[in-house]
Order: C-alpha cells, then sequence, then structure tokens
C-alpha cells in the first residue's frame, strides 16, 4: 500500500438534483461547456490531475497546495463573472473544499482521510466559496495575499479528530486584488467560450435525446491524413491576437513563429512548419481536425496581449487523441520578457512530452535569436513574404528584413533570409520588382535593381549572416553552393542545418537539391517528402524541387502532375511555368507547353518568346557530371517556345535543303526535342561530313542518346579529330550509354 501527501481539491454544483429534475440535458451541457471551457484549463493551469468525476462532482489532485487552493479561487471567481452573464435560472455555482492530507494511492484513484476531509469541507462550504483545512491554511497563509475568515474547530463525519475551517473572502480587497494580478488573459477568453457555450446550449438542448451530454469529439488514427510520426508530433497554432489592435498581430504571430521554430531544433519531436499552421489563422476548427489534417498527437494553442508595456501570454497544450490537457501555463508581465517566456514555454513542453533536449540543441534555440522585439516582428513579415515565392511579395520581404538587421545588427537569421530573397531576385530575373533606397543606388530608382546588385548584395548579407550561425545560415549556403554546382559542398551545408534544426522543412529542401544535382534524385525525393511532411500546406518551391526532382529521375508524368497541381495551388507562382513547360513539352504535349510559357509571359509575341527561352536560366547548376540534366530541362523550355508547326518532321526536312545557316538551326532545334528526335538520326549523319554544321549535329546526336546508335561508326572515325574528336567521344558515351 503506497501512501503520500497530497492537496486534495473537492468541488460540487450547488442545487445539482434541483437543476437536473427542472431540465436534465441542459443542465448537463451547460456543466460539461464549464468543464471544458473553464475549470479544466485552470487545473492544467495550476498542474493539476483530475482523479475522478462523479456526476456534478470533482476531485482534484495537486502536488503544491499554494496551487489547490490559487485554482479553488480563480474557479470561483471566474465562475461569478460568468454567471453576472447569464439569466439566474441558467447560472452553475459551485462548492469548493481544499485539504492537505495523507491519501492512499491504488492505481489511478487516491482515497483515505485526506480525500474524506476535503469532501466534508466542501460539503460545508458555502455556495460560489471556498473553505479550506487548518493544514491547507498553515502552508498558505504567508504564501498567498488573501482574505480568510477562521470559522473555529468542527468535528466533520467519520474523521475522529476536529478540523479546523478556513474561510477564503473572495470580496476582500486583498482576495480581489490577487485575481486582478494573477489571472491570465486566457482566462476571459475561456470566460466568453464558456458564455457563449451555455447560451448555445439553451437554445440547442432539443438536439439531445440522450440524458447525457454528447462526448468530446477526439482526434482518430484512422482518419489522419498522414501517418503519425514514430516521436512526440506538435503543431502550434497561431496565438489569438487579444490586444484589440491589428498592429499587435505580429507580436502574436512572432510568439507563434518562434515557437515553432525553437521546438524544430529538437530531434526528439516532429514539429509542423509554420507555414502550414498558419493556414488555419482566423479560422474556427476544432483540436481534433487540425490534428487530423495535419498528422499529429499534439496542438499548442495560446493567446497574447499587450498594453503598453504590459503583455499576457496564456498557452497549453492539447492530446487531441484524449482530449486532455498535457500542459499550460500563463505570463504576466513585461512585454521585454517575452523572449524568456518562449524559452520557458519551450523547455515545460518538452519535459511535459519526455522528451530531452540535448547541450547542442539547448544552445542552438539561443544562437543566432535577437533579444530586440522589434527586429524579431520585422523578421517575421519579411519570412512570410519570403515564402509567397513570387515577384511582388519577395520584393516587399525586403523592407522589414533590412529593418530587422538595422534593428539587430547580430540577428544571423534575418540576414540569411536577406541572402535568400535577394538571391531569388537574380533567379527567377525579379528585378524589376525591387527598388533601392540606398543614397548609393539613387540612379536605379526608376529601373529597379540591376543584377549584379542583387548578387552582390545576397553574398554580402550571407557572409554577415555566417558571423551569426544559425541552420537557416546553413540553409542559404548550401543554396549558394547549387548556384555554381558544387553539389557536395551543397550536401556538407545542408546536413549540417539538418543536424541544427532537424524539423526544419528549409533545410530539408536544400538537400533535396543537392542530391538533386549530384546525379541521386530518387534520394532527394525522400527529404522532398519530408520537407512536404513537415509543412503539408508547403509554399510553391517545394514544388519546384518536387518537380525538378522528378524530371531528373526521368518520371516525367509524375513530374507534370506535381507542376499542375502547384500551380493550380499557388497561380501567382509564375517560376514554376518554365520547368512545367518544359516536362510537358518532353512528354510530347507542346501547346500545353506553349500555354504554360505564356502564363509566365503573358501577351509575348513568337519572335520575343523564343528569345525569352533562349535565355532562360534555370538558377540551380547541377554538378559537372550531371550536367546534361539541366541542359535537357532547358531544352524543354527552349522547345515549348517554338511554333506548334515546327515538329521533328519539318525540321529533319530542312536538313534536307535549304543553305547552311539553314540546316544548322534545324539541327539545333532537334536538340532541343532529345530522343523524342530519333528519326532524324540518318538525316543527321548525313550531315555529319558537312564543317559548316557538324558540331552542331554532333552536340544533337549526343541529346537524342541511345536512339542515335546509327551514327556510332561515323563518331569513331571521328574520335581523333583534332577539331571535333572530344565533343564526339561525348556524344558516344551518351549514346552507348556508358
Amino acid at each position: 500500500m503506497q501512501r503520500k501527501l497530497a492537496a486534495i481539491l473537492a468541488a460540487d454544483v450547488v442545487g445539482y438534483s434541483r437543476l437536473m429534475e427542472i431540465d436534465e440535458a441542459d443542465t448537463l451541457v451547460r456543466l460539461r461547456s464549464t468543464r471544458e471551457n473553464m475549470i479544466d484549463p485552470k487545473i492544467a493551469a495550476h498542474n493539476g490531475r483530475v482523479v475522478k468525476l462523479m456526476g456534478d462532482g470533482e476531485l482534484i489532485e495537486f502536488p503544491s497546495v499554494v496551487d489547490a487552493v490559487r485554482c479553488a479561487v480563480e474557479i470561483q471567481q471566474a465562475m461569478a463573472e460568468c454567471n453576472e452573464e447569464l439569466p439566474a435560472d441558467k447560472r452553475l455555482e459551485f462548492r469548493i473544499g481544499v485539504n492537505l492530507g495523507d491519501v492512499i494511492v491504488e492505481g489511478p484513484d487516491i482515497y483515505g482521510d485526506g480525500v474524506n476531509v476535503a469532501t466534508r469541507l466542501e460539503e460545508l462550504a458555502d455556495p460560489g466559496g471556498v473553505l479550506i483545512s487548518g493544514t491547507a491554511y498553515d502552508q498558505v497563509e504567508r504564501k498567498l495575499d488573501y482574505g480568510f475568515d477562521f470559522l473555529g474547530e468542527r468535528q466533520v463525519k467519520n474523521i475522529e479528530k476536529l478540523v479546523r475551517l478556513y474561510r477564503i473572502r473572495l470580496d476582500h480587497p486583498r482576495t480581489a486584488a490577487a485575481w486582478t494580478r494573477g489571472k491570465s488573459f486566457r482566462s476571459r477568453v475561456w470566460l466568453s467560450a464558456a458564455v457563449a457555450a451555455l447560451v448555445v446550449a439553451v437554445g440547442s438542448v432539443v438536439f439531445w435525446s440522450n440524458s447525457r451530454a454528447p462526448p468530446l469529439e477526439l482526434a482518430s488514427r484512422a482518419r489522419m491524413e498522414f501517418p503519425l510520426p514514430d516521436r512526440p508530433s506538435i503543431a502550434v497554432l497561431p496565438f489569438t491576437n487579444m490586444s484589440g489592435e491589428a498592429g499587435q498581430q505580429h507580436l502574436a504571430d512572432g510568439m507563434t513563429d518562434s515557437l515553432i521554430t525553437d521546438l524544430s531544433k529538437s530531434a526528439g519531436l516532429f514539429v509542423v512548419a509554420r507555414n502550414s499552421t498558419f493556414a488555419y489563422q482566423g479560422r474556427q476548427v476544432t483540436v481534433s481536425q487540425v490534428a487530423e489534417e495535419l498528422g499529429v498527437r499534439y496542438i499548442l494553442e495560446g493567446s497574447i496581449q499587450r498594453a503598453g508595456d504590459r503583455l499576457r501570454v496564456n498557452a497549453q497544450l492539447v492530446d487531441a487523441f484524449s482530449g486532455g490537457h498535457v500542459w499550460a501555463d500563463r505570463f504576466d508581465g513585461n512585454a521585454a520578457d517575452i523572449f524568456g517566456v518562449q524559452d520557458a514555454f519551450v523547455t515545460q513542453i518538452v519535459d511535459a512530452l519526455k522528451v530531452s533536449l540535448t547541450g547542442n540543441e539547448r544552445m542552438e534555440i539561443t544562437r543566432g535569436r535577437t533579444d530586440s522585439l522589434r527586429a524579431k516582428e520585422a523578421f517575421d513579415e519579411g519570412w512570410s513574404l519570403y515564402l509567397r515565392f513570387n515577384a511582388k511579395d519577395n520584393a516587399a520581404a525586403v523592407a522589414p528584413l533590412r529593418r530587422a538587421v538595422e534593428l539587430d545588427p547580430e540577428y544571423g537569421r534575418a540576414y540569411a533570409a536577406l541572402a535568400l530573397v535577394y538571391f531569388r531576385i537574380e533567379d527567377y530575373a525579379w528585378h524589376e520588382e525591387v527598388l533601392f533606397k540606398d543614397d548609393d543606388y539613387d540612379w536605379n530608382q526608376q529601373y529597379g535593381a540591376p543584377p549584379r546588385v542583387a548578387m552582390y548584395r545576397a553574398f554580402e548579407h550571407l557572409e554577415n549572416a555566417t558571423r551569426y550561425p544559425t541552420a537557416l545560415v546553413y540553409t542559404a549556403q548550401a543554396l549558394a553552393h547549387l548556384r555554381f554546382g558544387r553539389a557536395e559542398d551543397a550536401r556538407r551545408q545542408a546536413g549540417r542545418a539538418i543536424e541544427l534544426a532537424p524539423n526544419d522543412p528549409e533545410a530539408q529542401i536544400a538537400m533535396a537539391w543537392a542530391l538533386t544535382t549530384s546525379g541521386k534524385p530518387s534520394e532527394a525525393l525522400y527529404f522532398v517528402q519530408k520537407a512536404v511532411r513537415f509543412n503539408p500546406n508547403s509554399p510553391s518551391h517545394y514544388v519546384l524541387a518536387h518537380g525538378v526532382a522528378l524530371f531528373a529521375a526521368n518520371d516525367l508524368g509524375q513530374a507534370a502532375d506535381v507542376f499542375d497541381e502547384g500551380a493550380k495551388k499557388n497561380p501567382n507562382a509564375t517560376a514554376l511555368m518554365p520547368p512545367f513547360a518544359s516536362v510537358l513539352a518532353s512528354l510530347g504535349r507542346r501547346g500545353e507547353a506553349r500555354r504554360k510559357l505564356l502564363v509566365w509571359r503573358p501577351g509575348t509575341d513568337q519572335a520575343a518568346l523564343e528569345d525569352l527561352a533562349r535565355d532562360y536560366k534555370f538558377p540551380i547548376r547541377w554538378a559537372p557530371e550531371y550536367k546534361r540534366v539541366r541542359e535537357r530541362l532547358l531544352d524543354g523550355v527552349r522547345a515549348a517556345a517554338l511554333p506548334l508547326d515546327v515538329t521533328v518532321s519539318s525540321l529533319t526536312a530542312e536538313l534536307k535543303r535549304g543553305d547552311s545557316a539553314s540546316r544548322q538551326i534545324a539541327a539545333k532545334r532537334l536538340g532541343w526535342f532529345g530522343p523524342s528526335a530519333a528519326e532524324a538520326v540518318p538525316a543527321l549523319v548525313m550531315l555529319l561530313g558537312d564543317s559548316g554544321v557538324r558540331e552542331e549535329v554532333v552536340q544533337t546526336l549526343k541529346k537524342i542518346g541511345p536512339g542515335a546508335k546509327a551514327a556510332i561508326p561515323t563518331l569513331v572515325e571521328m574520335e581523333n579529330d583534332k577539331f571535333i574528336g572530344g565533343h564526339a567521344k561525348e556524344a558516344l558515351t551518351e549514346i552507348r550509354g556508358y
């Protein structure tokens, strides 16, 4: 038999039998709503455990009698506020008794004198009041600034010794002041929810035909849209801005983003990315719905209110399978302490989920972070714009990110984000969208940012970022290496980013690109899938990485489907159109391919479209030994831009007539069709003796590949040619397949 000392809170509803007799279903609905929206969150906030529910009664165990008494007072004062907004016949009142005493533990249940005294105190308490024992009073007298009335000693049923009784004066100025100071702003949210739920219950009770309230809808593994991870999985919903000012939304978003970022650095957790959880912002959703759609077990939600320098933050972690609160906490203090609050929340959450943070993970959580609230808000604004993957929003990201580094010159993540923004300006020819405001570049106000300035800025910010390294810095470095075909260097940097932030989907995407460009597209797809799993509502640059990896793996049909779905999801992501067009052209769907290019550059005439396709530069380069994949991608874009009446057959016919220049153009265009141009091989072989076109012909035969086997004898004869021999050897390698 195990015994222990515990703080016990016993509560029941005043006049419960009478209420049930008047309207049984209505009473049950209102009691359930009050427990869910008001009482249970307070129990969790004070580290309590519900031992049992007994109709209208509840028995709760606390590790601290201070927590037990404080919880009792807050419940009664919150109920009083709630009842003020309800008709007299719809009010619920509780009696509460609190005792500190010895209990017997048997599984999840407890019993003994400690429980019995608490139950007797509850029976003696006034409606809406709290009565505590002398043992409880002795512990809280000097720790809680409440008003107490000593009611003397009394014999209670089944207890041999007299029990000292103390009534907490809820109307006492000190008790009221403590409530005003200590109550969380979230409690008002719970109050509002409780009142709303009770009002709804009054009008909805006709829907309940049985004699009990409906069970809370819980998440189901069977309904999960993704397999549940093999470690604790969590989604952080956007914190509610309760300040009443739209300008404070960035503060609430920043708290959410910071918790996601910091929790993501634990390898022991699975954390859904910001982009996916923020999709629920402003929507009425249930915990079970979010859990099932994102494939996680735990949901973290909270609220934040700022009034001048004062800040109130509340958070709770809910188990979607049980509906219970795993953890809850609150903060009421100075806004300057917000970063300490975030650290405390992260530590408490991982502890609640029984996950241990390594020393490196704890170090990474604080590394590269800012102590400036304004800088953090600016970063969050800029990063959100960057993730939208279009020219206008990318340009808009510059100002807030630059403001972030001005406010905190040691903000590593902000420097890294700026580098990524400027890389995109160059990568996707978004120069006209950006106007520099610096005096050094005031001449550029009319024409936007020229490429050399964008690239200079990107590497300038990347260099600054490396002084304050974070996972995002290593991700940016990996992508910088990929601009020059340094796939192995990119893999090392992406690996470092994943090591520091194992839940960061951006790091996973960087690794996917590194593997795709090093000839391992199948392995790359694994990392793309991980990124999408971390971020189900993934931004469009994940689609680009996914589609190109499939293209590199020669899975053109699947690549087309991925690009099509991504384009429909985000029509503004026009940067997807050139590679999408390339895939479609490679599949022989040239009409569709052409339309995609016109989405990319609407209103372009034929000549200009061909020029754009010819000059198109895909931003990622493959390792030298795999550069042919990138060439295939670019050739597909060029083929997509050709007039639809230009076909392999028409180009083959062009090889047999016309002047040398026309034949050279025809041979070059045939190369853009790749293996689909195999029917032109005999005509191409005939031109290998023409010195004016043979170099272009050899390049086209190389692109046709194994379908050009008929050209092998002639190419073998050319291997030792002083001028064309090197190209002939490369063509033979591609045609033979080794």
